[in-house]
This record gives structure tokens, C-alpha cells and sequence, in this order.
């Protein structure tokens, strides 16, 4: 059994996979009416609602293998960290859980691979780390990914190019990885097929100035490069000049990129062309 703690943009990729490896999928979400996963089972999961964590307690089986990819959540006292409640809600039997985290965690590094330490600044970066510790030090077997910025289909820079809220960093010479939503899928799922332990970087191959994926965004899409902003107007995270190598991830769990960079992935994104789920763990990740 599978259950997915968080089915969203990355989570229902991975539930499908799943699905169609014949899998016993659990799909936990806000927003449960909105999802559409033919054959899995799908509950409601409100974190703050102590009855939808009694459901999710009552419905996990034995042996059960967890993705754990629900955010920090945002409080009017700041940031809160759902994973103590959700990983009290684990059965004594369950055997994986797998935790999205986010390259965040590496805090002002600015070249990150997978033995870069997490260096967090600010309290919501070490709710984040704090996670990743719950996750490692329970008694099944854990792994952390790092996904860089997830991008896809209705996410992303184009996405923001189309709604004209996109503004470059200065003159966009902050470099920024990225990793496309069904390659993080893909990945997911090897990870919680898999024993492989530890906390993992995940990107594709080409980390890349702001300014160069915008000019690509712009010729596909037939619009002008958006204009600066100061630094003060854009979040933390759009301000970040970090370029992350998610190599080993991908070699260790042996998954090939689909979009090994943001040529291959935003053309992708902007056609919608579908992604053939290959199921084949052990081809050359580049």
C-alpha cells in the first residue's frame, strides 16, 4: 500500500504512476473532490482538523509506503510544520517514507550537490531542516528529496510570462535550477520503491540564468522580455542565485531525465504534449 500525504501538483503525478504499476494508492488531500485518480482510494486531510487525521490513522495498512509532501503551513503566528501530526498518524509497521522537502534548505549556498550540508537562515528554512530530521530519524526506512523549483504544465515561468507577473531579478544574472513536475514524479516514485537512504539535491542538468530562460519563454510564446524589479519587490526566493547539481539522485535511484533541461521541459509545459510513464528504473541519467 502507498499513501500519498498531499496530493497535489507533484503527488497525483506520482499517484497515477503508481496506479499503473497496479499499486494500492491512498490519495490524502484538502481538496479531495478535485482530484481524479481512477482506482485509488481517496481521502480528506486538513491537518488542523484532528478527525481527518483520525481517518488518515485508520486508514493506513501495515507495511504502508509514504509520500510526505505536504508544505509548511501558513499560520497568522507564522510558519507551521504539519509533520509531527502526520507522522504520529504512522502505523509501527510502515516501511517507507519519503519527504519532499525544497533546495531551500541549503539557505546562501550558491553551488549545491549532494554533499552540500543544509545551511538554514531564516525560520522558515529550519522548520524545513527540522522536518528532514523527523523523517530520518523514524524507525522505517526514510529518504529526503530536494527538489529545486518545480515546473510544468500551469507552473512556472512561462505560466507568469503569459499573465505578464513576471519581473527579472536586475538584469537577470542570478542563475536558478529547476527540475520539471513529471521528472520529480518519476523520481518519487523510484524513491519510495526503493531502500536508498539519506537527503537528496534534485535538479535537471543545466542550472540557468534567469535572463536566458525568460528570452526562451519569450521567443516560444511570442512576447517581449519582461522587465526588472528591485530586489525588494520580489520574494526570497525569486532573489535565490543558486545553481544545484541533482545528478546522484537520479543515478542512485537509476531514473533517465525525461527534460534534462529547461529547453526540453518548457516546451513540454507550454504544448502540453503528454509524458508516456516509462516505468523503468535503471536507465543512464546523464
Amino acid at each position: 500500500m502507498f499513501a500519498i500525504l498531499g496530493c497535489g501538483y507533484t503527488g497525483i503525478r506520482v499517484a497515477r504512476r503508481l496506479l499503473a504499476r497496479g499499486e494500492e494508492v491512498l490519495a490524502a488531500s484538502r481538496r479531495p473532490e478535485l482530484l481524479d485518480l481512477p482506482g485509488a482510494r481517496v481521502l480528506r486531510l486538513e491537518v488542523d482538523e484532528p478527525s481527518t487525521l483520525m481517518d488518515l490513522r485508520s486508514a493506513l495498512g501495515p507495511g504502508v509506503r509514504v509520500l510526505h509532501s505536504i508544505p509548511l503551513l501558513r499560520t497568522p503566528e507564522g510558519f507551521r510544520d504539519p509533520t509531527p501530526d502526520l507522522l504520529a498518524c504512522l502505523p509501527e509497521s510502515t516501511a517507507r517514507v519519503v519527504y519532499l522537502s525544497t533546495t531551500g534548505v541549503y539557505g546562501a549556498a550558491q553551488a549545491v550537490d549532494e554533499h552540500t550540508p543544509p545551511a538554514p537562515r531564516t525560520p522558515r528554512e529550519l522548520l524545513r531542516v527540522q522536518a528532514e530530521q523527523l523523517v530520518l530519524s523514524g524507525p522505517w526506512s526514510s529518504m529526503v528529496l530536494r527538489p529545486a523549483a518545480i515546473y510544468g504544465p500551469g507552473r512556472g515561468m512561462h505560466i507568469a510570462m503569459r499573465r505578464g507577473e513576471f519581473r527579472l531579478l536586475g538584469e537577470g544574472d542570478n542563475y536558478v535550477s529547476r527540475i520539471h513536475v513529471e521528472d520529480l514524479a518519476a523520481l518519487t516514485e523510484a524513491a519510495l520503491l526503493s531502500e536508498i537512504r539519506g537527503a537528496w539535491p534534485v535538479a535537471d542538468l543545466e542550472p540557468a540564468r534567469s535572463r536566458d530562460v525568460a528570452a526562451f519563454c519569450a521567443s516560444l510564446l511570442g512576447l517581449p522580455m519582461p522587465p526588472p524589479a528591485r530586489p525588494d519587490e520580489l520574494s526570497e526566493t525569486r532573489r535565490s542565485n543558486r545553481r544545484v547539481d541533482g545528478r546522484a539522485a537520479f543515478r542512485e535511484l537509476g531514473i533517465r531525465y525525461y527534460f534534462p533541461s529547461y529547453r526540453e521541459g518548457i516546451s513540454q509545459a507550454i504544448t502540453g504534449k503528454a509524458v508516456e510513464n516509462r516505468g523503468d528504473f535503471g536507465g543512464n541519467s546523464g
